[in-house]
């Protein structure tokens, strides 16, 4: 007789799996909730309290944790026959458990005392037991694996090589849940937890990272991380980087806009009244560098979005959606990956450094605006101080960025001096800056930075200001006609 042990939360394909197991000359042990399903689905199984000859006691809480149970999980076939005899204990050949969902119940604000009855202490027990000895028992631990399990039924048993596949996802799974309670009881005091514990799947292996001789992988299901292109070759290991920031940066407009990332800074970004004017008016930016850059929108791609982007060379074009006409137009350029995106997803900021990890976490931070010259910045003005502000704050530090109204004009990007990057701004611009506003991801050590974009043109500037030198600063924009706004938030970004 082979036996399956079935104790799971999420019913789901429960009972057609109970069924197939069942018709395949399995007995089932079950108890719970998981046996009131299958008895009101007419099909057969010994509770676990007969079989260990033990009551549950202590509410459930101990209930699987006994020899019979996991003897019969942990006995090796061929070396532990004799002891398993002499103790009663059967073999079980399956298992199939899913836990408390503790992250779902975590989410939902429960207290403490609360929260811990749906820490599971025998679904990973069990789990971990089953996982260790895969050689004899197979062990599943998602609805998503049924259809697996009914298939190799079928042909007379899963093979040593899909019971290995399913212990690696069983220990993926106990671990994550571990995983999920230890930062949630380091967290307790507030802040980031003094223990740090993450776990990222769907790893899928890369051609290479950022250069040939390097190896790479992506690992996550959901957001940028997620995403698989309609069409076009894989993505890169670049690629993901530059999309990534191109959909952060996009998501900042709620106007139509668009945005074109190189090597992680963007090179135009504009809004619009229509995706194709917005797409357009980026890519006029600095067209030199917007050749083979990423693209991402905030609005569907339509024909007249694909046939621009179709005419000039883009490595990735990411939106929330493509009309089909768009998809016809954009498939004609074979090696152009195409991305439905969505918003950015909130989290934490984890990069490694030599020997651990940096984490950052980012609550909603609203900026001050108070004028600290003379003049305040016109209506038109201000408007250009905020769009080029959204641009700065994802722009590599040091970063100065002219814009207009609806369009960047000039961006200074990762330099060691502002007042280089300020430079590099106004040598990028393709347009007059006469009447631009500027932002500066940081407030200004000295007044020339101001004084190098008043003479180019611009008109307002915008800084988080906290600088010994604001007065030097302020004095000198008065001085100059232009009107400045400090917001109190630096946005380094490197």
């Amino acid at each position: 007789m082979r036996y399956a042990l079935l104790s799971v939360w999420d019913k789901e394909g429960l009972v057609p799996l109970a069924g197939a197991l069942v018709g395949h000359g399995y007995r089932l042990i079950s108890s719970g909730g998981t046996g009131k399903a299958l008895a009101d689905a007419g099909i057969p199984f010994v509770e676990v309290s007969a079989h260990t000859g033990s009551p549950e006691m202590m509410g459930g809480r101990v209930k699987t944790l006994h020899p019979r149970i996991h003897g019969g999980l942990l006995g090796r076939r061929g070396i532990d026959d004799r002891v398993m005899a002499e103790q009663g204990i059967e073999p079980i050949d399956l298992v199939v458990v899913n836990l408390y969902p503790f992250e779902a119940m975590r989410d939902q604000g429960l207290s403490l005392p609360d929260l811990v009855e749906y820490i599971d202490i025998g679904g990973p027990a069990m789990i971990r037991a089953a996982a260790k000895n895969y050689r004899d028992v197979g062990v599943v631990v998602d609805p998503a694996q049924y259809p697996l399990v009914i298939a190799a039924l079928e042909r007379g048993g899963l093979s040593e090589e899909e019971r290995l596949s399913l212990a690696r996802a069983a220990f993926a799974r106990t671990a994550a849940y571990e995983a999920a309670i230890s930062n949630h009881l380091h967290a307790l005091d507030g802040g980031l937890p003094a223990v740090y514990t993450r776990q990222w799947t769907n790893g899928r292996p890369l051609r290479y990272g950022e250069n040939p001789h390097q190896q790479a992988a992506v690992y996550g299901d959901r957001g940028v991380a997620g995403a698989v292109p309609l069409q076009g070759r894989e993505m890169s290991y670049n690629n993901y980087l530059d999309l990534d920031a191109a959909v952060r940066l996009v998501a900042e407009f709620e106007e139509c806009a668009a945005v074109i990332v190189k090597h992680n800074n963007p090179c135009g970004a504009a809004v619009g009244p229509t995706a194709a004017e917005a797409y357009v008016t980026a890519r006029e930016v600095d067209p030199v560098s917007a050749y083979g850059g990423v693209v991402a929108l905030n609005r569907p791609v339509d024909a007249d979005v694909a046939r621009e982007v179709a005419s000039t060379f883009v490595e990735v074009i990411g939106a929330p959606g493509f009309s089909d006409e768009a998809l016809n137009l954009l498939a004609k350029k074979t090696n152009l990956r195409v991305i439905r995106t969505g918003p950015p997803l909130v989290g934490d900021e984890v990069r490694t450094i030599d020997g651990g990890l940096l984490v950052q976490r980012t609550p909603p931070t609203p900026e001050g605006w108070r004028v600290v010259t003379r003049r305040p910045p016109t209506a038109v003005e201000e408007a250009a101080l905020r769009f080029g502000l959204r641009v700065a704050a994802h722009t590599k530090s040091n970063a100065i960025v002219f814009a207009n109204e609806r369009q960047t004009l000039g961006i200074g990007a990762g330099q060691m001096s502002r007042v280089d990057a300020a430079r590099i701004a106004i040598e990028k611009a393709r347009q007059p800056l006469v009447g631009s506003g500027v932002a500066s991801d940081a407030f200004l050590p000295f007044p020339d930075t101001l004084e190098v974009a008043a003479e180019a043109g611009a008109t307002a500037l915008v800084q988080p200001g906290g600088s010994i030198r604001d007065d030097e600063v302020i004095a000198a924009a008065d001085r100059l006609g232009v009107a400045m706004v400090f917001t109190g938030v630096r946005h380094f970004r490197h």
